[in-house]
């Protein structure tokens, strides 16, 4: 590569890290950004849409419509294969790309553990249609409940106490409370909701005190939580507990754990465990060309562990490696990477949550209109803040979810 021309760089995946990564070099190299889909979605209110609180459009965003108005190039498609030695990826299009360097920011999948049953018959929470399907599956189960007027129940269960867990089993509880009590109260009132955790308690990454207030916050809305409970196998109609009792369970959402895309794999990279083993500075070990970003990449930190799988890492992450792109390009040295945490959030429910920054710790309405704000602010598409709103203002003000549509493929 000349150091007089602009670098070509290719971008693998428009998400947080691959979309901020591509905006941050687009004045200063000839850039091509590559996804399966045409928009990027904005996962952490994809939980939302699984329970009828918001409209699925709008937490998707056209990738062409973020580009508007810069120089970088789109594909939609999927890399199949790269070749190191003449620089270039292979798309699913047949189209070859040749780059100076190679962002690869294709994200995760949801990771089952070799647990039996996950795959088949748990409900994962990675993509749009996954959502439609959790909301098509529990309304679906809330018709067939309305049928009956004995002592029949439903039960719905969330696995994971991570923060994608408490969320969907607070936002589960407050679609029963709400919106299907007003639809029918005797089916509502024969609905449970299991939150289950394998640890010993809910949301580890938050201090005790927080986390107890998060389990607190959960159990008045009605969800029953289990910790210290690990699932051994996922049937169609029950959780076999590993040591413990079955718990009865119609549908079965699975908010365990996230690894590396796989289709990192077919890249020929070298892997840590399911992510790219990358150096220090975020470069592919033997391919200093090469960068991953996000959720695959696999560099650990001071402490000998990988990043966090949260967007705040992907998006520093993405604007990092574009400056140490543009530095090589002006024959300027690079420097390792250094991850600033700006705190965790979770919201459990109507002016219920939890928020940490360093020492700083807040839980209650304060840390609820944070976490709103903070969302809204991060969201990609004046239309979508503007339909996000008006989602939340409704919901907030009547009780109500307008969007409890049964609108999957069946």
């Amino acid at each position: 590569m000349a150091s007089s021309t602009r670098p070509r760089v290719v971008v693998l995946g428009a998400g947080f890290g691959g979309l901020t990564a591509a905006r941050a070099l687009g004045k200063d190299a000839d850039v091509t950004i590559v996804d399966r889909h045409n928009f990027q979605t904005f996962l952490p209110l994809l939980y939302q849409v699984s329970t009828a609180g918001l409209a699925a459009d709008h937490v998707a965003h056209p990738i062409r419509g973020a580009l508007r108005d810069t120089n970088i190039k789109f594909r939609m498609g999927s890399p199949i294969s790269v070749d190191h030695k003449n620089k270039s990826v292979k798309l699913d299009s047949s189209e070859v790309l040749e780059f100076d360097h190679l962002i690869v920011a294709l994200g995760s999948a949801t990771a089952d553990f070799g647990i039996k049953g996950v795959s088949d018959i748990a409900l994962g929470m990675k993509s749009v249609h996954e959502a439609i399907a959790i909301r098509a599956e529990v309304m679906r189960r809330f018709e067939d409940l309305c049928r009956f007027e004995d002592d029949t129940r439903l039960s719905l269960s969330v696995v994971g106490g991570g923060p994608t867990g408490v969320e969907m089993a607070g936002a589960l509880a407050e679609l029963k409370r709400g919106p299907l009590k007003n639809d029918l109260a005797h089916a509502a009132d024969h609905i449970d909701i299991y939150l289950i955790e394998a640890g010993p308690r809910i949301l580890p990454m938050f201090s005790e005190r927080l986390s107890a207030r998060a389990q607190r916050d959960l159990e008045k809305l009605g969800v029953i939580v289990l910790t210290n409970t690990a699932v051994q196998e996922i049937k169609p109609r029950q959780i076999l507990i590993k040591g413990g009792d079955p718990i009865p369970s119609e549908v079965t959402i699975w908010a365990a754990g996230v690894k590396g895309e796989p289709t990192g794999g077919l890249l020929n990279l070298p892997l840590a465990g399911t992510r790219i083993d990358c150096t220090d500075t975020l470069q592919v070990n033997n391919y200093p060309h090469i960068w991953a970003i996000g959720d695959i990449n696999g560099t650990k930190d001071s402490k000998g562990r990988f990043y966090p799988m949260v967007a705040p890492v992907a998006m520093q992450q993405g604007r990092w490696v574009a400056k140490q792109i543009v530095n090589i390009s002006k024959g300027k040295s690079i420097l390792p990477f250094k991850y600033r945490d700006k705190g965790s959030m979770a919201t459990i429910g109507r002016h219920k949550a939890i928020v940490q920054v360093n020492s700083i710790q807040l839980a209650g309405p304060i840390a609820w209109y944070a976490w709103l704000w903070l969302h809204l602010f991060y969201l990609l598409g004046g239309r979508n803040k503007v339909g996000v709103m008006a989602d939340w203002t409704w919901n907030y003000l009547t009780f109500d979810r307008g969007n409890r549509h049964i609108m999957d493929s069946m």
